[in-house]
């Protein structure tokens, strides 16, 4: 028998933006136990904006469990957060989505890497002398500093232990801005490891002395591109049969209900959305074949054949929640009949 350091983490109950908390437990198994042997666990929801103190236990549900590398006999255990009854609480975005494992998601998400208050790279008063530019997928000192390179990296090799669908790094368009891209089958499989994936790379810049901000536009009204989390979608109906009758329908639906996708894809959208820095504005709907000013863009592969494949919607933000972001776009596809 040998003792696991299970890391319990889950998200609170802070508004617009969950923070993730996490919690070791230590416990005993033969070898890495299975989610099945993961018993629920529990929390102080007063202090997690969760639960009032005459009446604060919160439970943790195992609902996914990811190696953990970083540490020795190390799990990450993904949990629900249920009430005392083991009824989903109502910070639990998680239990209600739609899921469907045919629809595929991959998840870009971007973010800056900050320390003493600034992007990495910026000097400590004002912006770099040269704008953005040359720092997309940009490499030398000069471009990408002595330290991001190693944590991006350190990060890939973690969330690859942990066997999360990392499927890339590129530096970003503005000084010390990052993305990483996760893949899943299913929104609940995608979002889950979206999360970890958050959670194991701003645990991992504890050690760096850096924080990393998610924020969608954290320069404000500069001349330096936001951060988004673009995300691409495919469904089996799109892969297999497409067409671009059922396509312009689709498209007639996301731009009925952009209201309802605005409302979930993120905080701050307005600041971000603006219609410049590779955006359409908030209060539109677009869509273009290879069109990163566009709130959809079609790859050129989609029309070349026969309007199958893959889309991506560009709107959702670096803040928000892949669980939502999902279900919500599940949700407006379920609105459009498939052809007869």
């Amino acid at each position: 028998m040998a003792k696991f350091k299970l890391e319990y983490i889950w998200l609170d109950g802070y508004t617009p933006v969950p923070n993730i908390r996490g919690k070791t437990l230590i416990k005993e198994f033969d070898k890495e136990p299975t989610l099945e042997q993961l018993p629920n666990w529990g929390f102080d929801g007063s202090s997690t904006k969760q639960a009032e103190g005459h009446s604060s236990d919160c439970v943790l549900k195992p609902v996914a469990s990811f190696h953990d590398a970083s540490r020795t006999n190390g799990v990450i255990v993904l949990c629900e957060v249920l009430l005392a009854d083991l009824t989903p609480h109502p910070t639990n975005g998680r239990a209600t989505i739609l899921d469907d494992p045919d629809t595929w998601f991959g998840f870009e998400q971007e973010y800056f890497l900050y320390k003493d208050g600034q992007p990495l790279g910026f000097p400590a008063e004002g912006f770099p002398k040269e704008g953005q530019g040359r720092y997309y997928c940009g490499v030398g000192y000069s471009q990408m500093g002595d330290i991001a390179r190693e944590i991006v990296e350190e990060h890939l090799d973690l969330c690859h232990a942990a066997g999360i669908n990392h499927e890339g790094i590129n530096a970003e368009v503005a000084k010390g801005q990052w993305e990483f891209q996760v893949f899943g089958k299913g929104s609940k499989r995608a979002a889950d490891e979206m999360w970890v994936a958050r959670y194991i790379l701003a645990r991992l810049c504890e050690k760096y002395g850096v924080d990393v901000n998610f924020h969608c536009k954290p320069l404000g009204q500069t001349d330096w591109n936001g951060s988004g989390m673009h995300t691409n979608f495919s469904t089996k109906y799109l892969r297999e049969v497409g067409g671009k009758v059922y396509f312009e329908a689709l498209m007639a639906a996301f731009d009925k209900n952009k209201a309802d996708h605005i409302a979930v894809y993120g905080p701050d959208n307005h600041l971000r959305l603006t219609g410049l820095h590779e955006t359409q504005s908030i209060h539109k709907f677009s869509w273009g074949v290879a069109d990163r000013g566009a709130s959809i863009r079609v790859p050129n592969s989609f029309p070349k054949n026969d309007w199958k494949g893959y889309l991506e919607d560009r709107r959702p933000n670096s803040q928000g929640d892949p669980y939502q972001i999902a279900s919500r776009i599940l949700e407006t596809i379920a609105s459009v009949p498939l052809p007869k």
